[in-house]
C-alpha cells in the first residue's frame, strides 16, 4: 500500500513537471525564433512511459494483494493510454483538425482494444454483474449518469464563457475526440471495477471514495496529459483529477453494481475534455499572448474555474451521496441538475459567451504578381507620387483581372473572402477541404494558413505610461545626434509624413496629437473599425513616439503621422498585415474600397514597421515580398525591425526584416553595445542584415493616457531610423523617393559600434553599417 502510494505521487510529478516542461520549451523555442522540434513530445512521452512505466509494471506484478496488484494493472494501462494519445501532437500545430481526427482515432481504438481485452482481467465480473446489464437495457438513463453528465456540464461552462469555438470542421472534430476520450476513460474505469470495490467494503463508503479517488485521478491524470496540443492539456492535469474523486462518490451511491458509473464517466470527461478542445486554440495558448489578458490569462481562468467545480463536485457528491450509507440518488433532482446546467450553458454560449465560428482563414497567392520591373524611378515630391499612382494602377489592374474568374467561384460557393492588390492574393474563410480545391487551380501559386486569433470575453486593460515626459532629449536622441540636428541645422522633419502599421496609435497623447495629418484617410483599424486613432497595447504609440514624437521623445518632432492597426494583440496574419500596408501605399477613406477609393498621392514618405511576421502567424519566405517590393517601387521606404532573437546568428528570418527592399533594423545600449536580443544575419539566402542599428534598450517614450514608459528591442530601434529619414528627406525634399541615395548616406554617415560574441561571420551581420548618425546624415543630404 506504501509503495502504490508513493508510486502514485511519483506518476503525478513526473507527469506534471514533463508537460509543463515541455509546454514551456516549445515556448521558448518559438520566442527565440527556432523551428518547433517535431521529436520533443515523442521522446518525452516515451520518456515517461519508460521510467513510470517500470515501477508500475513491479507493482501490477510483485504484490501478494491482488487490490495493490489491481491498482498497478490499471496505471500501467493508463500509462500506455498516455503514450498513445501523446504521439499525434508530432503534429504541427496549424494542421489542427489533422490532429483532432488522429485523436479521436487513437482514443476510439484504444477504448475497444481496452473493452475487449484488458477490462476483464483488472476486475473480473462476477454474478453479482448481471443486475447491472439488465438495468443498462432501460430506456431511462441512471440517476448516476445524469449526475455524471450535470457534472461534466459543469466543467464545461467555465470554457463556454470565456472562450470561442473555431472552424464548423475543427468543432466537430473535437467533440468527435472528447466523444472518444470519454468512451476510453469509461473504459479505463468500469463498471466492474467500482462495483468490485464496493462490494468488498460496503460498510465504509467514506474510506472507498478515498482510496478508488485517488486510483481513478491518477488514472484521469494520465488521460488528460494525452489530451490536446502542446498547452491544451495543461488545464486538464487541474480538472480531471478531482473529478476522480465525485466518480468514486456516484459509484459509491450507486452501491454494489455501479449502475450508470460508465455513462457517467464518459459523459463528465467527455465535457471536460470538449471545453479545451473546442473553445481555445492551442496556438493562442502561448507566450506570445501571455503579455496582457489575452488567450493565456482566459485559459487560466478557465483552468482555475474547472479546478474549482471539479474540487465542489467531489466534496459536495462525498457529503450528499456517501454520508448515508443507505442514501439513493434521486432521478428527478439529477434530471434537473443536468437540464438547468443544459440550459445555463447555452445561455452563456449565446450570451455573455462569443458566438459563433471563429476558424482560420487561407491566404491564396496567385501565380502572376504586377510587373513593376519598368516603372520610372523618378524622385522628389512629385515624382515620388506619380511613381506611388503607377505602381497602384498596375498593381489593381493586375489583381482585378487575375482575380475574376477566382472570386466568382467563391461568391457561387457562398466563400467569404476578401482580395488583396499589394500582393496579388484573397483571403478566404476556409477549412481543409477549401484549400485543397483552392490549392488545385491553375491560377494559384500556394495556400497558406491566415492565423485568426479568436475572440476574448474582455478587452484586455490600456497599457499607460507612469512616467513624466522627459526634461529633454532623451539618451538615445543625444547618441545619434538628432538633437544637434534641431538646434544647429534647424530641421526638424517638418513637410514628410511617417507612416506607423503597429498596435495603434493613443492620438491623443500630447506628445502625438498636434503631428497627426488628419483628415479622412489617415487611419485605419482593420481589427475594430475604429475612427480616431486608438491603441490599446501601447507598442505602436511607444514606437511613433520615438519617430515623431515631441517633448524630447521623438527623432523628427516636425514631421507629420498616419497610422493603422495590424496588430491589435500581437498575434496576426498576412492579410491583416497587408490591410495595412494597402493603406500606407494608397490611403482611402472611412470606409472606402481599397482597389477604387485608393489615394496613393496621400501616401506617406516613410513606413515604421516594428513587427514581424513568422510562419506561426501564416507567413513563408516569400508571403510579404512582392507588398515590400512594389512599396519600394513607389518610392516609399520601409523601415523595419530586425527582431528580438539575438544572440544567434541566423535569426533575421521573419518576412520581411530580410527582404533586400527594405531598411533593416538592429539595436545598441547607451555603450554603443549591441544588444544581445538583436537579431543577427545573414537572411535567408545569405542577405546581408540588419542594414544599421539604433538605440533599443530602455528607450522611453510616449504610452497611451498621456504618460511616458522604457521599453527595450529592436521595435524601439527602428522608428528612429525612420526619423532619420525623415530629417533627411525634409531637409533635401529632392531625395524623397531616391532609396539607393538614401540608404547610402544611412550606411556610409553610420558610426562603429562595439559587437561582442559571435560575430557570425561578419561584424556587418551583427551590426550591419553601424549606428545611425543622424547629424552626419542630414548634412551629407543637404550636400
Amino acid at each position: 500500500m506504501v509503495a502504490a502510494v508513493l508510486l502514485g505521487l511519483w506518476i503525478v510529478g513526473l507527469t506534471v513537471v514533463t508537460q509543463l516542461g515541455g509546454w514551456l520549451t516549445d515556448q521558448l523555442l518559438l520566442l527565440v525564433g527556432v523551428d518547433r522540434l517535431v521529436w520533443l513530445w515523442p521522446v518525452t512521452t516515451v520518456a515517461v512511459v519508460v521510467v513510470a512505466g517500470v515501477p508500475t509494471l513491479l507493482l501490477a506484478l510483485l504484490p501478494r494483494s491482488r487490490v495493490v496488484r489491481t491498482v498497478g494493472q490499471l496505471w500501467l494501462v493508463g500509462l500506455l493510454v498516455f503514450g498513445a494519445l501523446s504521439l499525434p501532437r508530432a503534429l504541427p500545430p496549424v494542421q489542427h483538425e489533422a490532429y483532432l481526427a488522429t485523436l479521436a482515432g487513437t482514443a476510439g481504438l484504444a477504448a475497444l482494444v481496452i473493452h475487449r481485452l484488458v477490462t476483464h482481467r483488472i476486475a473480473p465480473t462476477g454474478p453479482e454483474d448481471e443486475p447491472d446489464r439488465r438495468r443498462r437495457r432501460a430506456p431511462r438513463p441512471a440517476p448516476v449518469t445524469l449526475l455524471g453528465l450535470a457534472s461534466g456540464l459543469a466543467l464545461l461552462l467555465p470554457w463556454v464563457w470565456v472562450g470561442a469555438l473555431g472552424g464548423l470542421l475543427e468543432t466537430l472534430l473535437a467533440a468527435l475526440a472528447a466523444a472518444a476520450v470519454g468512451g476510453l476513460a469509461a473504459a479505463l474505469l468500469p463498471a466492474a471495477f467500482w462495483s468490485r470495490r464496493s462490494t468488498n467494503t460496503p460498510s465504509r463508503p467514506g474510506r472507498l471514495v478515498l482510496v478508488d479517488g485517488l486510483v481513478a485521478g491518477v488514472v484521469l491524470l494520465l488521460l488528460g496529459a494525452g489530451v490536446g496540443q502542446s498547452g491544451a492539456q495543461l488545464p486538464l492535469l487541474l480538472t480531471l483529477p478531482p473529478a476522480g474523486f465525485a466518480l468514486a462518490a456516484l459509484a459509491a451511491a450507486a452501491r454494489r453494481t455501479a449502475t450508470g458509473v460508465g455513462p457517467a464517466t464518459a459523459g463528465l470527461v467527455g465535457l471536460s475534455v470538449f471545453g479545451p478542445l473546442a473553445w481555445a486554440d492551442p496556438e493562442e495558448v502561448s507566450l506570445v499572448l501571455a503579455a496582457a489578458r489575452d488567450v493565456p490569462f482566459w485559459v487560466a481562468v478557465a483552468a482555475g474555474a474547472g479546478g474549482t467545480v471539479a474540487v465542489l463536485l467531489a466534496l459536495g457528491y462525498g457529503v450528499a451521496l456517501v454520508r448515508r450509507p443507505g442514501a439513493r440518488p434521486s432521478r428527478t433532482v439529477a434530471g434537473t441538475a443536468a437540464a438547468t446546467l443544459l440550459v445555463a450553458t447555452g445561455a452563456v454560449a449565446v450570451g455573455p459567451g462569443q458566438p459563433g465560428l471563429h476558424g482560420e482563414r487561407l491566404f491564396v497567392v496567385l501565380r502572376e504578381q504586377a510587373d513593376l520591373s519598368d516603372v520610372p524611378a523618378a524622385t522628389g515630391r512629385a515624382g515620388r507620387d506619380r511613381r506611388a499612382a503607377e505602381v497602384y494602377r498596375r498593381l489593381v489592374e493586375t489583381a482585378e483581372r487575375t482575380q475574376a474568374d477566382l472570386r466568382r467561384e467563391l461568391r457561387r460557393f457562398r466563400l467569404d473572402h476578401t482580395p488583396y492588390y499589394l500582393v496579388n492574393a484573397i483571403e478566404v474563410d476556409g477549412g481543409p477541404l477549401a484549400r485543397a480545391w483552392l490549392a488545385d487551380r491553375p491560377e494559384v501559386d500556394r495556400v497558406l494558413v491566415s492565423q485568426r486569433v479568436r475572440p476574448l470575453p474582455a478587452p484586455a486593460p490600456i497599457a499607460r505610461g507612469d512616467a513624466a515626459p522627459p526634461p529633454g532629449a532623451e539618451w538615445n536622441i543625444r547618441l545619434i545626434r538628432a538633437d544637434r540636428v534641431w538646434s544647429e541645422l534647424g530641421i526638424t522633419g517638418t513637410g514628410v509624413t511617417v507612416g506607423s502599421s503597429d498596435s495603434g496609435v493613443d492620438g491623443t497623447h500630447p506628445g502625438l496629437a498636434a503631428g497627426f495629418r488628419g483628415g479622412d484617410d489617415s487611419w485605419f483599424d482593420p481589427w475594430n473599425a475604429t475612427s480616431a486613432p486608438r491603441d490599446r497595447g501601447g507598442h505602436g504609440t511607444h514606437t511613433l513616439g520615438s519617430a515623431v514624437g515631441r517633448e524630447g521623445a521623438g527623432v523628427a518632432p516636425g514631421a507629420t503621422w498616419t497610422g493603422c492597426v495590424n496588430l491589435d494583440r500581437n498575434l496576426g496574419n498576412p492579410a491583416l498585415y497587408l490591410d495595412c500596408l494597402q493603406f500606407m501605399l494608397a490611403p482611402f477613406p472611412t470606409g472606402g474600397d481599397p482597389f477604387r477609393d485608393g489615394r496613393p498621392h496621400r501616401a506617406p514618405e516613410i513606413l515604421t514597421n516594428s513587427w514581424g511576421c513568422p510562419a506561426l502567424e501564416g507567413c513563408d519566405s516569400a508571403a510579404l515580398q512582392p507588398a515590400v517590393a512594389a512599396l519600394a517601387a513607389a518610392g516609399i521606404l520601409v523601415v523595419v525591425a530586425a527582431g528580438n532573437t539575438g544572440p544567434r546568428c541566423r535569426s533575421i528570418e521573419d518576412s520581411p526584416a530580410f527582404h533586400p527592399d527594405v531598411l533593416t533594423v538592429g539595436a545598441v545600449d547607451r555603450q554603443r553595445r549591441v544588444a544581445d536580443f538583436s537579431a543577427r544575419g545573414p537572411g535567408p539566402g545569405g542577405a546581408a542584415k540588419p542594414d544599421l542599428v539604433a538605440p533599443g534598450t530602455d528607450v522611453l517614450s510616449a504610452l497611451p493616457g498621456g504618460g511616458y514608459g522604457a521599453l527595450s528591442g529592436t521595435s524601439m530601434a527602428t522608428p528612429q531610423v525612420a526619423g532619420v529619414a525623415a530629417l533627411m528627406w525634409s531637409a533635401n525634399p529632392a531625395l524623397i523617393g531616391d532609396l539607393p541615395r538614401t540608404r547610402q548616406i544611412l550606411t556610409e554617415t553610420a558610426t562603429a559600434v562595439r559587437v561582442s560574441g559571435d560575430r557570425c561571420g561578419d561584424e556587418a551581420h551583427v551590426a550591419g553599417a553601424g549606428l545611425v548618425d543622424a547629424y552626419a546624415a542630414v548634412r551629407a543630404a543637404r550636400g
